[in-house]
């Protein structure tokens, strides 16, 4: 997708682009491209991503595939506006841990005249729409979904189904945690999950009368 020549040269405006999908799909280096296209057309650009992720390095972002670009970690959406000075390209990684206020960040930004590309994941490991991504995906001028492909069955994939037993919402991982499947697949796995939840209560509560 190329969105960098408006057709209006006379105004100046910003707009909002969300990269969204599952993991290992493919959203941050579709990022990084976009981001690296406008370095390549002398635009001044910014990038962030929130301080809980740390998997690979605290200033840079890194795709699955080791593609690279430096950022600035913040704790807080604010603390975008404060940091995005004079840019005309703003990049945002992993939009989807950040709190509710990066909607009003990002729509102050695009309306000061600034682009805007995030990318995050749609979908929790539950397969219910993850934080703020909804929003973001309501009021962006350009929505991208991108697919990972099913490790069970090769199709097309869309969401990220985590293999372990942990129920935590947020749970930062790669491989060893995560799978990307397809609609059937995560739903065949969904249903295991919960069977082998509901017999593990039942063995319990068998266990506690026994007492």
């Amino acid at each position: 997708m190329f969105l960098e020549n408006p057709s209006n040269h006379k105004e100046q405006f910003g707009w909002i682009e969300v990269i969204c999908g599952s993991m290992f799909s493919g959203k941050t280096e579709e990022l990084i491209r976009r981001l690296k296209r406008a370095q390549f057309a002398n635009k001044k650009i910014e990038v962030f991503k929130p301080a809980i992720d740390n998997r690979y390095d605290d200033q840079m972002i890194t795709s699955h595939d080791s593609k690279q670009i430096p950022s600035t970690c913040v704790s807080a959406a604010v603390n975008i506006l404060i940091l995005a000075n004079d840019c005309q390209v703003i990049g945002i990684d992993e939009a989807q841990f950040f709190d509710d206020e990066i909607v009003e960040v990002c729509n102050n930004l695009a309306n000061r005249g600034i682009r805007v590309i995030i990318a995050g994941l749609d979908m929790d490991y539950q397969g219910n729409p993850f934080g703020p991504m909804p929003a973001l995906m309501a009021t962006a001028e350009y929505v991208t979904k991108v697919r990972a492909i099913c490790s069970e069955t090769g199709n097309l994939a869309l969401y990220s189904h985590r293999k372990s037993d942990q129920e935590g919402l947020v749970l930062l991982g790669e491989k060893n945690h995560y799978e990307p499947l397809s609609r059937a697949a995560f739903f065949k796995a969904s249903t295991g999950r919960e069977l082998k939840k509901v017999k593990k209560n039942n063995r319990k509560n068998l266990d506690h009368t026994s007492d």
